[in-house]
């Protein structure tokens, strides 16, 4: 949102017909939003995503960190904190950041017993997903951990004769929106997207979930698989992995904590290729390719990426994956100097005049402008009015900044020398622990095949499970195993007895001691109700008229 369409929405929450305002942490700390947040009759304050104000959280966001100040503001305003994937340490960091005392808490069980989780070992994935999606006839989701994977799988699965549809943040907003909307009416059965995808979108007939690509946590994997079976009904959760995603998984640490020295290497780099000067704080969006990033400088995307996310969570920028924002000017001299372009430059002059006469408010804030309107009373090509906008940018008249919908940087502290820059690498070492060990606990969830998969996850987020939950991967294999010994030792009796022709029941347990006694006890039962053996009337058993 541009600053008026911000301002008008501001005025519409003081004297309009709004009851609910839904604004980012980074909001605000803006100033016009300061500016009337004092004046706000608020009745509650709801922080969703909850887990983000942790630094022990997967997905921390140090703006979060800024929302206690509203206690201050509004003392006796009630808060609410919200969010589906907090394990007990982030719960006490969520109530001491946000300042919360003696607060109530609600918890539902992490217990979804209608999803079956299941894992399996993969080293064709593509024709492992194709099988699976044949047999799942239902709206489902295929997560995959690049953009250009999304695309790749998306394009084998249509090739296959699977309704499925691409999605991720590289993507034109609009053709998000129609990708969104074809899935959302079933138009499109599959949704093949990066893990950005399904975050407030509440569908609830999703029978599956498939990680194409293993998880990095199980509160990622939680979090996704829990996109399925929200109607309540029976619905699948399945993660294909193999032994690249295992060392992808263990190398991660590494890659994602690179050290001190190049933090600041990249930090150098990024104020260069922004051209940010020693002293200054823009306080502004910049288009930001990372590709391009890395090409300049000669880095590695990967950890050049991981180091970016170190020092936003640092507090000196946001980096976002998508945001649009239109075409702004603001003049950056005065009246004498534009007229003078009147003799010297008359296609910039004009240029300057349609401004001053379309926009009052360029003098004093970047305004958002019309390019096709502009061009359009100029009676030129739009191409052409980008060009003399641009020089008079270089001219120093006028800021010109181009409209965009791509990932964009948001620099927000002042600039100063890598050598001096301030990093918490105490912080950043905790974090690195703690990366380390639920990345742990994530391949051993994946290469588990003996315990329950409710037993690993609810423990892992605080909640006690006594039982198996019976219908998990591994506990129907368990199932399976007990059917097959129960049929292996039936068999076994049978042949015994064809040749003793009978037997005391007491002495079975010797004959077979891989069985226990009440697994013979309760099989011999079950045998002689259905007819395959007779129970005579001192205890021994034999086959039917015997």
């Amino acid at each position: 949102m541009h600053y008026n369409d911000v301002k008008r929405t501001l005025e519409n929450m003081l004297h309009g017909p709004y009851k609910l305002l839904y604004v980012s942490p980074e909001r605000l700390q803006t100033g016009l939003f300061q500016e009337y947040l004092p004046d706000f009759n608020i009745s509650l304050i709801a922080v969703d995503e909850a887990h983000c104000i942790s630094q022990w959280g997967h997905d921390f966001r140090p703006d979060y960190l800024k929302i206690a100040f509203l206690h201050e503001l509004f003392p006796d305003v009630p808060i609410l904190a919200l969010t589906a994937t907090a394990t007990p340490q982030v719960q006490e960091d969520i109530i001491s950041q946000l300042q919360l005392s003696k607060p109530h808490i609600y918890k539902d069980s992490f217990d979804r017993q209608n999803i079956l989780y299941s894992i399996s070992y993969s080293e064709n994935k593509a024709k492992d997903t194709l099988r699976f999606l044949e047999q799942e006839k239902g709206s489902s989701i295929v997560y995959c951990r690049s953009r250009k994977q999304t695309e790749t799988v998306a394009r084998q699965l249509v090739q296959s004769g699977i309704s499925a549809i691409a999605y991720h943040a590289g993507m034109a907003k609009d053709k998000r929106e129609e990708a969104q909307q074809a899935w959302m009416t079933n138009e499109s059965r599959v949704m093949v997207a990066t893990t950005a995808f399904g975050m407030g979108i509440d569908k609830a007939d999703v029978r599956a979930v498939i990680h194409y690509d293993a998880p990095e946590h199980l509160e990622a994997y939680y979090q996704e698989a829990g996109r399925v079976g929200r109607d309540g009904k029976n619905a699948t959760a399945l993660a294909l992995y193999n032994s690249g995603d295992i060392e992808r998984l263990s190398n991660s640490t590494e890659l994602k904590f690179p050290p001190e020295a190049y933090l600041r290497q990249v930090y150098q780099s990024l104020v260069e290729y922004l051209q940010v000067p020693i002293g200054g704080q823009p306080d502004q969006y910049f288009p930001f390719d990372l590709n391009d990033f890395c090409k300049k400088f000669q880095l590695q995307a990967v950890p050049a990426s991981n180091a970016l996310k170190l020092l936003e969570q640092e507090g000196l920028w946001t980096i976002t994956e998508a945001v649009f924002h239109p075409a702004t000017v603001r003049f950056t001299t005065d009246r004498t100097s534009i007229d003078q372009l009147s003799t010297a430059y008359p296609d910039l002059w004009m240029v300057t005049t349609a401004l001053l006469r379309l926009y009052n408010s360029v003098f004093y804030y970047p305004t958002v402008i019309s390019l096709s309107n502009i061009a359009k009373q100029l009676k030129i090509k739009k191409e052409l009015l980008e060009q003399l906008l641009h020089t008079l940018h270089k001219m120093q008249i006028l800021e010109y900044y181009t409209p965009s919908d791509g990932p964009q940087l948001f620099f927000h502290h002042y600039r100063v020398d890598s050598r001096h820059l301030i990093i918490d690498m105490q912080r950043i070492q905790r974090l690195r622990k703690l990366h380390e060990e639920r990345t742990n606990a994530m391949i051993d969830f994946l290469q588990n095949t003996q315990q329950c998969r409710s037993k690993i996850l609810l423990p892992y987020f605080g909640e006690k499970r006594e039982s198996d939950c019976g219908h998990c991967d591994v506990c129907k294999s368990k199932t399976k195993q007990s059917d097959s010994n129960t049929s292996k030792l039936k068999q076994q009796i049978l042949a015994e007895l064809h040749k003793r022709q009978q037997l005391h029941i007491a002495t079975l347990n010797a004959i077979f001691p891989h069985a226990t006694q009440s697994e013979i006890i309760t099989l011999v039962r079950t045998m002689i109700d259905d007819g395959t053996l007779q129970l005579k009337e001192n205890g021994d058993i034999c086959l039917p008229n015997k």
